[in-house]
C-alpha cells in the first residue's frame, strides 16, 4: 500500500479556512442555545412561549427550505458568490434580532439568519479545492470544529449572556459572520475548477434512489428525532436550570461544563468499539436506548439540581455517540455515486427537526406550563427512534475511497467499473467519467489497494 501524500499548502489553507468558516458561524448559532428561552421571555410577547419556540425554531425552517437549492445554485453561479449571499443574510438576520423589542420582529430576523443556507455550497467548495484522495480527511476537520464549537458554545453562553444580553450575541455573531466574509475572499483559494462531486453534492437524478431507500429513510428520522428532541429540551431546559435547579443563567455553565467533559471521554470508548469489534449497530442502539432513558428521567423525576444533572449527563453522553455515528452510518450505508445526496436528504431532516420540536415544545410549555410534557415528547421520539431503529442492518466494515481519473482518458467507464468491482476488498465500484472520478467502497481491513492503483494508473 503506497502512502497517501499529504495535503497540499493550497488543501491546508482551504480546508482550515473554510473549517473557521463553518466554526464562526455555528458558533452564532450555538451561542443562543442555552440561554435563548430565558431571554427572549422577556421581550414583549414573550409570555406566550409558543412564539418564543417559533422564534427559536424559526431559523431551521428557512434553513431546511433553501440548503439544497443553495447547494446546486452554487453549482450555477459559482461557490464563493453563494457563500456571500448566505453571509450577509446571516449578518442581515442577526442585526434584525439584536435590534427586536417585540418576539414577532425576533421570528423574523432568525427566518432571515436561517436564509443563510451556506452549508452545501461551502462543501462544494472544499471539495473543488481538495484532491479525492484528500476529501475525507478534510470533511472531518470541518466536523471537528462544528463539535468543537458546540461544546464551546454550552459553556460560554451563559456566561457570556449575563454580561451582554441575547442583543448583544446578536451582535456578537452578525461580526462573526462578516468576519467569516472577510476570510472567503481574503483567505480562501479560488478553484480552478468548478464541477459538481457526488461524494459531497445533491443530485436530483439520485433522490428517488436516495428517499426509497429504507435503511437511509431510517437514519433520516433519526437525525430528525435526535435534533427535534435537542431543540425541544433547550426551548424548556434553560427555565428548568433557574425554577428547579436555582441557578441564575449566568451560572448555567456550572452543569454544561462538567457533564460536556464526561460525556465527551465516555464517548471515544464507544465510538472506537463500534468501529473496530464492528458493533456499529449495537452502539446505535444502546445510545438511542440511552437518551430514552434520559428523556424519561427528566419527564418522572426532577426534583433538583442533582437529578438534573444526571439526567443531562447521561443525554450528552447519548447524544455525541449519535452525533458521531450517524454520519458513519450515512456513508456506509448510502449507494456509492449518491453519498453527497444521501448527506443533502439528511442534512435538511435535521434543519426541519429544528424547526419543529421548537415550535411543540413551545406550544407544549404555553398550554401545559410545565416542562414534563416537553420532555415526554423528546422520549417519545426516542421511543419511535428505537423500534425503527431495531430492524436496521447491521453496517458492512467500509470506507469509500476516491482515485481520480485522468483527464485524457476516453476509455469505457462501465468497463472499468466491473474491473474494480472485481478487485478484493471493493465492494462497490463506480467510475463517473464527468467528475473524473473513481468511487470505491472498500473493506476497512484487507482490500487491494495495489490493484486498485494499478488500474487507475492506466487511466493518467
Amino acid at each position: 500500500m503506497s502512502a497517501a501524500p499529504r495535503l497540499s499548502a493550497l488543501e491546508m489553507r482551504a480546508t482550515l479556512g473554510l473549517s473557521g468558516l463553518y466554526a464562526l458561524r455555528m458558533l452564532g448559532m450555538f451561542l443562543i442555545l442555552p440561554v435563548f428561552a430565558v431571554y427572549a421571555g422577556q421581550l414583549p410577547g414573550g409570555d406566550n412561549h409558543a412564539l418564543v419556540g417559533l422564534a427559536f425554531g424559526a431559523y431551521g425552517l428557512t434553513q431546511a427550505l433553501l440548503q439544497l437549492p443553495f447547494g446546486m445554485w452554487s453549482d450555477r453561479i459559482g461557490r464563493k458568490r453563494v457563500i456571500y449571499i448566505g453571509l450577509a443574510l446571516f449578518v442581515i438576520g442577526s442585526l434584525i434580532c439584536a435590534l427586536s423589542e417585540h418576539i414577532v420582529w425576533l421570528i423574523v430576523g432568525r427566518a432571515v439568519q436561517g436564509a443563510g443556507a451556506i452549508s452545501a455550497a461551502i462543501t462544494a467548495l472544499l471539495a473543488d479545492l481538495t484532491r479525492e484522495e484528500h476529501r475525507t480527511k478534510a470533511m472531518a476537520m470541518i466536523g471537528a470544529s462544528i463539535a468543537s464549537t458546540f461544546a464551546i458554545s454550552l459553556v460560554a453562553a451563559p456566561k457570556l449572556a449575563a454580561w451582554i444580553g441575547l442583543p448583544g450575541i446578536f451582535l456578537l455573531t452578525a461580526v462573526l459572520a462578516l468576519a467569516g466574509l472577510i476570510g472567503v475572499w481574503r483567505i480562501i483559494p479560488n478553484p480552478a475548477v468548478t464541477r459538481f462531486h457526488s461524494d459531497a453534492e445533491t443530485s436530483r437524478s439520485r433522490l428517488p434512489m436516495v428517499l426509497r431507500d429504507g435503511q437511509l429513510l431510517r437514519l433520516n428520522y433519526g437525525v430528525f428525532a435526535l435534533h427535534a428532541a435537542q431543540m425541544a429540551m433547550f426551548t424548556v431546559m434553560p427555565l428548568v436550570l433557574t425554577s428547579v435547579g436555582g441557578l441564575e443563567v449566568a451560572h448555567h455553565w456550572w452543569v454544561y461544563l462538567p457533564v460536556v467533559l464526561v460525556a465527551f471521554v465516555l464517548m471515544v470508548p464507544a465510538i472506537i468499539y463500534g468501529e473496530k469489534k464492528r458493533q456499529l449497530k449495537r452502539v446505535f442502539l444502546f445510545a438511542i436506548a440511552l437518551m430514552l432513558i434520559a428523556q424519561l428521567g427528566m419527564t418522572l423525576w426532577l426534583p433538583n439540581l442533582m437529578a438534573i444533572v444526571l439526567w443531562l449527563g447521561l443525554y450528552f453522553i447519548a447524544f455525541n455517540i449519535l452525533e458521531a455515528t450517524q454520519p458513519s452510518l450515512i456513508s456506509k450505508i448510502a449507494p456509492t455515486a449518491a453519498k453527497g445526496t444521501a448527506m443533502g436528504v439528511y442534512n435538511t431532516c435535521q434543519s426541519a427537526s429544528m424547526f419543529l420540536g421548537s415550535v411543540l415544545a413551545g406550544w407544549l410549555y404555553q398550554h401545559y406550563g410545565r416542562p414534563e410534557p416537553v420532555f415526554a415528547l423528546c422520549a417519545l421520539l426516542m421511543g419511535l427512534w428505537l423500534l425503527v431503529s431495531w430492524g436496521m442492518r447491521p453496517p458492512l466494515p467500509v470506507r469509500t475511497q476516491m482515485f481520480h481519473i485522468g483527464e485524457k482518458w476516453q476509455g469505457d467507464a462501465a468497463l472499468l467499473s466491473a474491473k474494480l468491482s472485481a478487485i478484493d476488498g471493493v465492494k462497490e465500484a463506480v467510475v463517473l467519467i464527468d467528475e473524473r472520478v473513481a468511487l470505491l467502497k472498500v473493506l476497512q481491513d484487507g482490500w487491494d489497494e495495489a490493484a486498485a492503483e494499478q488500474l487507475i494508473a492506466e487511466t493518467n
